[in-house]
């Protein structure tokens, strides 16, 4: 396995807990997580739950109650969705937000430390009919009988088997962590807020047991002096987002500026065009590396963890031999859905950023049905790991029972 984020580690977990020996190949000389928020729905928590980590995500998650998605000047509620009881009792897992440095580590006491090989860059692998090479940068290769890229929207991985780029969406995001005494009725009310406007949108909510509100809040971007990159981790300026978010509802100008006083990253999102292969002989892909999306459904780390704990499923009744028609099991199972995410994402970027005027009236008159927690059974009421079962991997139990 190449990458040791979220995804890569829930696939280590899985298959420890299927009795699948793994690797984990990491470019990074230490693990470090950057501060910020997640949102965990139902169709990840129910997978995560199994693996052990329920009582973790007791301890550093928080359950809002709703999302709201409101008007951006006035803060008039435009949609509400029901979660907290509701959405657990519907869905069989709640819907939390956490801080991602928690389900971070949490993920990688589950995979268990010792799987995880720090400062591996891998700078190429060659495919042959029994076994795929790694080569690593200072000339060390490792032979594997299957390797799986888990390396995000940059994966090397992905680029041995696709001549691709990222797609830039024009949009960024400001993302941090403000003390949760900054504002402290959205730590007591806890909800994922939404508020929409033109050209932008601005998403909060409490993660660490209520410490702190995660925030993201999009600008578009200027491109005159050419496309940004992509980076989780460049530092952003929190002037510039006072400046955006001007004239915003009242809570969303005290969010920006008690951001003046913590570390603010800059996004560039990008994603890239859906693949309709992403395996090639022994070698495949997960996550942001496979099908990265933009942030507008909240889904990509759910997503990534399905695809987990789908793989674990097909490769734990494999062998050497099988390994290649278990990746394109693997492979049917998720494409289509991926797919369907990945540009209901991009589809979100424009109707939640309409100007003011004739479209945005009908979008919001429309937005109450819509976003009904019932509505979104496609999305939460889906088992990655079931469905792969009953497509054939293996029922039950671990390997050797």
């Amino acid at each position: 396995m190449v990458g040791a984020g979220i995804g890569g580690l829930a696939l280590a977990a899985a298959l420890r807990r299927a009795g699948v020996r793994c690797e984990v190949y990491e470019q990074a000389s230490r693990l470090s997580e950057v501060g910020a928020g997640l949102q965990l729905a139902p169709n990840a928590v129910r997978l995560l739950h199994r693996l052990g980590l329920a009582d973790r995500l007791r301890a550093f998650a928080v359950r809002p109650e709703a999302m709201e998605i409101r008007r951006w000047d006035d803060g008039r509620l435009l949609s509400g969705t029901e979660l907290g009881a509701a959405c657990e009792a519907m869905y069989g897992a709640p819907y939390y937000t956490v801080h991602r440095a928690h389900l971070h580590e949490a993920l990688l006491e589950a995979a268990g430390r010792d799987t995880v090989r720090l400062g591996r860059r891998v700078t190429g692998l060659r495919r042959g009919d029994g076994e795929v090479l790694l080569g690593f940068d200072g000339g060390e290769r490792r032979a594997a009988d299957v390797v799986v890229g888990a390396d995000g929207i940059h994966s090397a991985v992905r680029a041995c088997l696709v001549r691709d780029a990222p797609v830039w969406s024009g949009e960024t995001v400001y993302r941090g962590l403000v003390p949760g005494e900054a504002l402290p009725e959205l730590v007591r009310d806890p909800r994922v807020r939404v508020w929409m406007g033109p050209g932008r949108h601005c998403v909060c909510y409490p993660v660490s047991a209520g410490r702190w509100i995660s925030f993201a809040a999009t600008v578009r971007s200027d491109t005159s002096d050419g496309l940004p990159p992509e980076s989780w981790s460049a530092a952003g300026d929190p002037a510039d987002l006072v400046r955006a978010y001007r004239g915003w509802e009242a809570t969303v100008e005290r969010l920006v500026r008690a951001a003046c006083d913590v570390p603010v990253r800059r996004w560039a999102l990008h994603d890239r065009e859906p693949l309709a292969r992403w395996s090639a002989g022994r070698v495949t892909l997960l996550g942001d590396a496979a099908h990265p999306m933009l942030p507008f459904r909240a889904q990509g780390a759910n997503q990534a963890v399905e695809d987990a704990l789908s793989l674990a499923v097909c490769l734990a009744d494999a062998d050497a031999a099988t390994a290649p028609a278990a990746l394109r099991r693997y492979e049917a199972l998720r494409v289509p859905r991926t797919t369907a995410v990945q540009q209901g994402s991009r589809g979100s970027a424009r109707v939640m950023h309409l100007d003011d005027g004739e479209e945005q009236r009908r979008r919001d008159g429309a937005m109450g049905a819509a976003t009904a927690l019932r509505a979104m059974a496609w999305l939460y009421g889906h088992d990655a790991e079931h469905a792969a079962r009953r497509a054939g991997g293996r029922s039950e139990g671990t390997r050797g029972e």
